[in-house]
């Protein structure tokens, strides 16, 4: 049986949501201060830049799920 276009896209946006998870939880272990040194000002750029990426993907998302339905 062939996978069906819900079926893949629920596969992908699982593995793909927690990869991201698993690479955001990655930089959290980079506050270890034993192990590294950062400003403030590296910590505001990187939570700046996921927000920025967090707002385009919902933004993406959103947009095409309009398509979607002006398309059924």
């Amino acid at each position: 049986m062939e996978e069906t276009k819900r079926q893949k896209f629920i596969r992908l946006a699982e593995s793909r949501t927690n990869n991201a998870l698993k690479q955001i939880e990655l930089l959290g272990n980079l506050s270890n201060p034993h192990a590294y040194e950062y400003e403030p000002e590296d910590v505001e750029k990187i939570i700046k830049t996921l927000k920025k990426s967090i707002k385009e993907l919902e933004k993406t998302l959103i947009e095409a799920g309009k398509e979607n339905l002006i398309h059924e």
